[in-house]
């Protein structure tokens, strides 16, 4: 798309400069389809809702914000929002394609339905680098979970779906919102809450990554919300100290560790160190292989 002709000058895409292919999924008020745009052939994810759906479900300035917000948001670990446009029925968003997809299907179909430490510590730090990025541009996600972090190709983590995000300058939020597993405790209450919110819902990400499903998670809605207003809840005997020390900075009422401090605790950068060694090492055996059948 950066090579079109209306690149660096105003330009109203349309549906008409894109090639829509292959479905890559589906959400509640919406598809995602591969595309192609027609004069460069560049590929992107076009995620398409239709505005009657949108209205039904009282949702059309949540996405609006979503729009905003995304296409202000310019970091590696960030999905790209390339694009956007409407017509009369539907609204285009041209993404940046994540070809490995949602975070949620590795997760699930991990041995144990889980992440070893150094793969969680590697992708806990590319995600607190994208949170510490939207909090220095006063954006609070709000909705931290596998199913809104895509993967790549490379093994790295892109941080997406802002629909529940907020641009906060100054003030406090209220708002109940997000997903009931990974609620922090001040949001439980009905208190105010602040940026800090992230850091609970990352505490809550790495768990699952490590152990396979959220702390506090149960079959009744009112006891997780128990659960977590009284931090009831144990780590297994296969994490490492480390990391039951890194977890609990984050998944705490108060005082919760920062996410600069994340990004330099000895837990991630050594797991991450790890991870990144693991991968080189996949990249060469591989390379010996191919020179093998060669």
């Amino acid at each position: 798309m950066m090579s079109h002709d209306a690149y660096g000058k105003p330009y109203q895409w349309t549906s008409r400069d894109f090639e829509m292919g292959a479905p890559l999924g589906r959400g509640k008020f919406g598809r995602v389809y591969l595309a192609r745009e027609r004069h460069s052939h560049f590929m992107v994810a076009m995620k398409v809702m239709f505005k009657e759906e949108l209205r039904k479900g009282n949702v059309q300035r949540q996405v609006l914000r979503e729009i905003e917000i995304q296409s202000r948001l310019k970091h590696p670990n960030i999905l790209r929002l390339l694009t956007w446009f409407h017509d009369e029925s539907r609204i285009y968003l041209a993404l940046e394609i994540a070809s490995e997809g949602e975070l949620f299907k590795h997760l699930r179909n991990a041995p144990n339905h889980r992440f070893d430490e150094p793969r969680s510590a590697k992708y806990t730090y590319q995600v607190a680098n994208a949170l510490n990025y939207c909090h220095l541009n006063n954006v609070i996600h709000r909705d931290l979970k596998p199913e809104n972090i895509l993967l790549t190709s490379s093994d790295d983590l892109k941080l997406a779906d802002f629909g529940w995000s907020a641009h906060t300058p100054h003030n406090k939020r209220k708002t109940l919102c997000g997903t009931l597993d990974y609620l922090p405790p001040e949001m439980v209450k009905g208190e105010y809450y602040d940026a800090s919110v992230d850091q609970w819902c990352l505490g809550i990400l790495c768990y699952e990554f490590l152990v396979g499903n959220p702390p506090f998670e149960s079959n009744n809605s009112e006891i997780t919300y128990k659960k977590i207003k009284h931090l009831d809840m144990h780590y297994p005997s296969h994490m490492s100290p480390g990391a039951k020390e890194f977890i609990s900075g984050l998944i705490r009422c108060e005082n919760r560790i920062s996410l600069v401090e994340v990004m330099t605790n000895p837990w991630v950068k050594e797991g991450m160190a790890m991870r990144n060694a693991q991968l080189q090492q996949q990249k060469n055996e591989r390379g010996k292989e191919n020179l093998a059948r060669n």
